[in-house]
């Protein structure tokens, strides 16, 4: 865990940056994990350093000609000098690092030193000197801590799924799955990698069997990740490393207009929270995503790109817009009815409009299903989730009675919800139901609303009471007109 004497470095290492003269969130968290990563090299080469007393061939990060751009020596120098070795050396020295096994050395050759002045830079890097980075689990939620920042830092907030929603999910699709050394868990818009992360966090902690079957590489292998945006991609891969994933697998591809056809059938498992909002030429998007439902919104292509990414038998749990679930246009059909028809639809879980608050107020839901090849689900389990544990305004602050904990547990024992009433917050639908509306997919359908039956006095007896009302008010006019009268 992290403490709060690290979250208050990290607080002051921010607000430095934004002080120093650096407005934008995104560019503050990049600046910061180049820091993170080059101080961190400093630590491996101390390693290296060790071990070739054993084995002098191990190569060495830092040649006797780059001596000087290791943590240790350039963090002395003064603040001009500091920020022409930074300028000029040390971004030209980390960029040529792709040969290293570490996903994130490969985008670091995109890397730009962006912090503007010698005094803003000598600052942050003596304060990144006192921060604990030997410890990898410290390191991690350090690094976690500080991509949380994101989802309170303005307009970028829409990086940032709520933790609570992706343990919720990753816990769901987790909590049973067989996991071998071939399993593959992806996320097709992965941001800074919350889902992925949470799945490793998950697995330590609740499924030590998987961490006993499978060598380090192996579980290393479990974990893929695609973003379009090259500083989402470098973020992502800092945030594996610093949870022990050196070799993480995360691409930067625009996944809906670069698909490859390697990526077809691959994956065991799909957690994902991909972007609401946009389109695309046709020309502009991959065939074999537009043979699933022909259409220009991002919502629904990502659907189709899961559909086509997943092996049959593998499952998805996906954040979707609400629209997408009784939307009217025949792309929005299409993709329902591939899933509910031709796959297998397990869950339909509606969360409450302020999950995403205060960056869009869109109410969204989860979508969980198996692909198959053309079985389907006799039925499927809806949850109307009314509570997610924080109030639904701006503000976002926690509260009692969140819903989660009862999700999991009917989810993990649906066998018990066989009899539920549709005027219950959970409860089955037949899937002939739905194909008969449609493919509608919105609670709301075949939600039961029980009305409380309100009784009202005759109205006889109403206009009785209004005129003894009105009694009471012209006598108490008439002592008001007397007693101005005796002033």
């Amino acid at each position: 865990m992290i403490t709060n004497e690290l979250k208050s470095q990290v607080d002051k290492i921010w607000e430095t940056f934004w002080t120093g003269g650096i407005s934008n969130p995104l560019t503050v968290v990049e600046q910061f994990t180049f820091l993170i990563f080059i101080k961190s090299l400093n630590t491996a080469q101390i390693k290296i350093d060790k071990q070739k007393r054993l084995n002098p061939n191990i190569k060495d990060i830092f040649s006797d000609e780059k001596q000087h751009l290791r943590w240790d020596n350039v963090a002395t120098l003064s603040a001009q000098n500091m920020f022409d070795v930074f300028q000029n050396d040390m971004f030209p020295f980390i960029k040529t690092l792709s040969h290293d096994q570490s996903a994130f050395s490969t985008y670091m050759k995109d890397a730009s030193f962006l912090i503007p002045t010698p005094k803003l830079l000598q600052k942050v890097v003596d304060m990144v000197s006192k921060l604990n980075l030997e410890d990898k689990d410290i390191k991690g939620d350090l690094y976690e801590y500080l991509l949380s920042k994101l989802a309170t830092a303005g307009t970028n907030g829409q990086f940032r799924t709520p933790r609570h929603i992706i343990k919720m999910m990753v816990e769901l699709m987790l909590h049973n799955t067989e996991i071998t050394n071939d399993f593959k868990i992806y996320d097709p818009a992965c941001g800074t990698a919350g889902f992925l992360i949470n799945s490793i966090e998950y697995i330590k902690e609740n499924r030590s069997e998987v961490l006993d079957d499978l060598t380090i590489s192996e579980f290393e292998n479990l974990f893929y990740g695609n973003d379009f945006d090259t500083s989402m991609a470098r973020i992502a891969s800092m945030n594996m490393m610093l949870h022990n994933i050196s070799g993480a697998n995360i691409l930067n591809n625009d996944a809906l207009s670069k698909f490859d056809i390697a990526e077809e059938n691959k994956y065991d498992l799909v957690l994902a929270n991909p972007p609401f909002k946009g389109s695309l030429d046709y020309d502009e998007i991959a065939k074999p995503i537009l043979d699933v439902a022909k259409t220009k919104k991002t919502e629904l292509l990502f659907l189709s790109l899961i559909l086509k990414s997943l092996k049959v038998g593998a499952r998805c749990a996906v954040i979707i817009p609400d629209g997408v679930l009784f939307g009217s246009t025949k792309a929005h059909k299409e993709i329902r009815a591939e899933i509910v028809a031709n796959n297998q639809l397990d869950a339909i879980i509606s969360m409450p409009s302020g999950v995403f608050k205060p960056y869009a107020g869109v109410s969204t839901a989860i979508i969980v299903f198996t692909k198959t090849d053309g079985h389907k689900n006799d039925k499927a389990w809806f949850y109307d989730m009314q509570n997610d544990g924080y109030t639904l305004n701006d503000n976002r602050t926690e509260c009692e009675g969140s819903n989660i904990p009862d999700i999991l547990q009917r989810f993990k024992n649906l066998k018990n919800e066989e009899n539920r009433k549709r005027t219950e917050q959970s409860f089955f639908v037949p899937i002939s139901e739905i194909e008969e509306n449609d493919f509608d997919l919105s609670i709301n359908r075949y939600k039961t609303i029980v009305y409380e039956e309100v009784n009202h006095e005759k109205p006889a007896k109403i206009l009785e009471d209004i005129k003894t009302i009105n009694e009471k008010i012209s006598l108490g006019l008439d002592e008001l007109e007397k007693m101005i009268d005796v002033d």
